[in-house]
């Protein structure tokens, strides 16, 4: 697994944005709507419903992860 920076967003329970950590940030994580949820790598927790193969295939395609989840460690 690669390492990522976890995003959440302030105003959806549980959406969440995967970026990996040697990318940039996409811009709108900056407009003050995302907080900064930790990191993700094999040597730490990661949400339930948080899938490689379809983060692999997501920041192939557009640099980043979105996806939902219902693991309350990762709702703020």
């Amino acid at each position: 697994m690669r390492s990522y920076n976890l995003f959440q967003l302030k105003a959806v329970e549980g959406l969440c944005c995967a970026v990996p950590e040697a990318s940039t940030v996409p811009p709108f994580i900056g407009a003050g709507r995302w907080t900064f949820g930790g990191k993700l790598d094999g040597a730490s927790r990661q949400p339930l419903d948080f899938d490689d193969r379809a983060a692999d295939t997501a920041v192939r395609f557009n640099g980043f992860y979105l996806f939902q989840t219902v693991d309350r460690r990762f709702i703020s």
